[in-house]
């Protein structure tokens, strides 16, 4: 069950109850559900209760019990918590068929995992300053609303950057000027130009450096975003991808390949198998918040999370050991990993190449 199934669930409870007399008051247009902060319970938490409790008249405690009793036999759904003065915690049931249909899912959409049709019918009008930052801004803008289905207008102040080019900034033959319903994308500007930045860092990193910062904050566009270790976020995301790819390639070697129809039951499994599921609700988020970095900070979790399953549970048997169910399991989700950082990279305007 992905963040997006659960807030449907929660939002039909709501309407069942609502239906059934139990609550009276009105039925949201949507439910936000977030992932349970360190030290909290369960996988998700709402605040629904919270938010009925003053319509319907009831304590909150009530309204989350009237929820609670309507959505815990949900399937997918392992427990139901009532927290604090009426949060909703929820620990998902993933056994192994529905974290083998996520796998599945990812193979079957390829770099097009996460995308949807949310945003589809928006006309989306976009204006930044002639300025390389907000023109990539705006570019990676473009590409998260697109995947969601919108119509994206772009403008601008004065003439552009021909070097715009070479970082993959195209410009829109439907280019309009300014309006009134045009929404102004204005990070802080990065100091120097698109030329500049080339020369120096190339095309990836200079992408990277100005998205991920958050819009408001200053982008470090120093030396490190060319340094191939750890300390650098996007040698990490690419390398990941990289080393999927290879596990692969070695697989293949060994004479073997992913079982996506099962997935993979270790502890550490679950981190990045919960990233996955979530991926479609980061790149709604994103595209809706206009902010690129979402993804950029998604994208580095999924790395994260690889290599903790890459280094506790190897996707290849080593020395003379046999390739097993478990093997095939993990591989399959190796490989998912690789398809969601590949197709993020992407939206991002940035390569994934296999071979770092």
């Amino acid at each position: 069950m992905t963040p997006a199934d659960l807030s449907r669930t929660v939002l039909h409870a709501v309407r069942r109850a609502v239906d059934e007399d139990a609550l009276r008051a009105p039925v949201p247009a949507r439910v936000r559900v977030e992932r349970t902060r360190p030290g909290g319970s369960g996988d998700y938490a709402c605040a629904v209760a919270l938010q009925l409790a003053g319509p319907a008249a009831l304590p909150a405690l009530e309204v989350a019990r009237i929820l609670r009793e309507r959505v815990a036999a949900e399937p997918g759904i392992g427990r139901v918590e009532i927290t604090g003065p009426g949060f909703l915690s929820f620990t998902l049931d993933t056994p192994a068929d529905r974290r083998g249909a996520l796998l599945d899912a990812v193979r079957e959409q390829g770099l097009a995992y996460g995308h949807g049709d949310a945003l589809r019918g928006e006309v989306i009008r976009l204006h930044h300053a002639s300025e390389v930052r907000a023109a990539v801004t705006v570019d990676a803008v473009r590409r998260l609303l697109t995947a969601q289905g919108a119509d994206v207008r772009i403008s601008r102040d004065g003439g552009g950057d021909r070097a715009w080019s070479r970082l993959g900034v195209t410009a829109d033959a439907r280019e309009t000027t300014p309006d009134a319903l045009a929404a102004t994308v204005r990070p802080v500007p990065a100091g120097a130009t698109a030329a500049e930045l080339l020369e120096r860092l190339g095309a990836d990193a200079t992408r990277w450096g100005l998205l991920r910062p958050a819009g408001h904050d200053r982008a470090p566009l120093g030396d490190d975003l060319l340094v191939q270790g750890e300390a650098n976020a996007l040698f990490r995301v690419r390398y990941a991808h990289a080393r999927t790819r290879a596990l692969t390639r070695g697989a293949a070697a060994l004479g073997f390949a992913s079982a996506p129809g099962a997935g993979p039951g270790e502890p550490a499994a679950r981190p990045l198998l919960d990233l996955l599921a979530d991926h479609p609700a980061v790149l709604l988020a994103a595209a809706r918040h206009r902010a690129p970095d979402r993804l950029a900070r998604q994208l580095e979790a999924v790395a994260h999370a690889f290599f903790v399953l890459h280094d506790t549970c190897p996707p290849l048997p080593a020395g003379d050991e046999k390739p097993s169910a478990a093997h095939r399991a993990r591989l399959a989700l190796a490989e998912a990993a690789g398809t969601v950082l590949a197709g993020g990279l992407s939206l991002l305007g940035i390569r994934a190449p296999e071979h770092l």
